[in-house]
């Protein structure tokens, strides 16, 4: 089996490449070979099979032609101009996150003799605008107040029409926020929700910009790369002709956050976390969904955490190694 992780360079996309290297299979069938693809060089993963790093543009027609060629069997599409550089960045976001899907999609039907990969796209609660239920159940219209959540909805709307024509074995899969993230902070809205916690943890200081009554839908990258790997081998006839699966999660308050963090780490710990209020950010958050009954992802064997003690001890284990 050959497998393409478009963002392969990203955090999720290299965990799940580390995940297939550890389990040498995927949907029941060994891997013979990943393709990890991004606008820079990805980093290497140590595999007992071959491990393709590839770079270039994903919103470039030649590069999606390129990349379609390879006829894998699995192609995960991850790639994405995140939330918040999405919103300030209209031609960037629609040209990556809008154009580049399709580009892609129309290069995969146009290799023809019955190639259909299973398509799996990283879509996102973003799609979903306010106002919300207590718990946004399964059959909640989508309707994106920003344009990143406009983006992974047309997305959505692809994968379902090309699944549906035959040309693709599509599902989309709307990502809670993942917490917590290691590395750096980047440009999207939600980055502070990991950053109170990261940066803590890593003895810095950390800023919060929403009120800590902030609430908001979270998994741990743990659990992420769980729900893609996990997507490769479901039998999507069990979707009919509904693509598009929310993820199971945690909902949340900052300030549970926050608690949870001092009961791992202690209260000089939770210190360094600092409130200063940004009317964009919260601007960007306040229309974002909040929690939700994932029945059917569950149904169909998705996971997550319950509480987020648990998702700050993923990354203590994976990220810090404590004892």
């Amino acid at each position: 089996m050959r497998v393409l992780i478009i963002g392969g360079g990203g955090m999720i996309g290299q965990k799940v490449a580390r995940r297939l290297a550890a389990d040498a299979a995927l949907a029941g069938a060994p891997v013979e070979e990943i393709i990890l693809h991004d606008i820079v060089e990805p980093p290497a993963v140590a595999a007992p099979f071959a491990v393709t790093r590839l770079t270039g543009d994903i919103a470039e027609p030649a590069e999606a032609t390129r990349l379609a060629a390879l006829r894998a069997d699995i192609v995960y599409h991850l790639a994405a101009i995140v939330s918040g550089e999405a919103e300030r960045d209209f031609d960037k976001g629609w040209t990556v996150n809008g154009h580049g899907i399709w580009r892609l999609l129309e290069a995969v039907r146009a290799v023809g003799g019955g190639y259909r990969p299973r398509f799996v796209f990283t879509s996102s609660i973003a799609v979903f605008g306010a106002p919300f239920p207590d718990a946004i159940p399964d059959d909640f219209f989508a309707t994106p107040l920003t344009s990143y959540g406009a983006q992974k909805a047309i997305g959505e709307l692809l994968v379902g029409d090309y699944s549906r024509k035959g040309f693709i074995d599509g599902l989309s899969l709307r990502l809670p926020t993942v917490c917590v993230r290691p590395g750096r902070p980047n440009r999207a809205a939600s980055s502070f929700f990991s950053g109170i916690i990261r940066e803590p943890l890593n003895g810095q200081e950390a800023i919060l910009p929403v009120p800590d009554t902030v609430r908001h839908w979270f998994a741990s990258p743990r659990s992420t790369a769980g729900f893609l790997v996990h997507a490769a081998g479901l039998d999507t006839a069990r979707l009919g002709g509904r693509r598009a699966l929310t993820m199971p999660g945690l909902s949340c308050t900052v300030a549970e956050q926050i608690a949870a963090l001092r009961d791992v780490a202690g209260e000089d710990v939770t210190r360094l976390i600092r409130f200063e209020p940004d009317a964009e950010i919260a601007a960007i958050v306040a229309g974002w969904p909040r929690n939700f009954d994932a029945a059917r992802a569950r149904e169909l064997g998705f996971a997550a955490e319950s509480d987020f003690h648990e998702i700050i001890r993923v990354y203590v284990d994976e990220e810090l190694g404590w004892s």
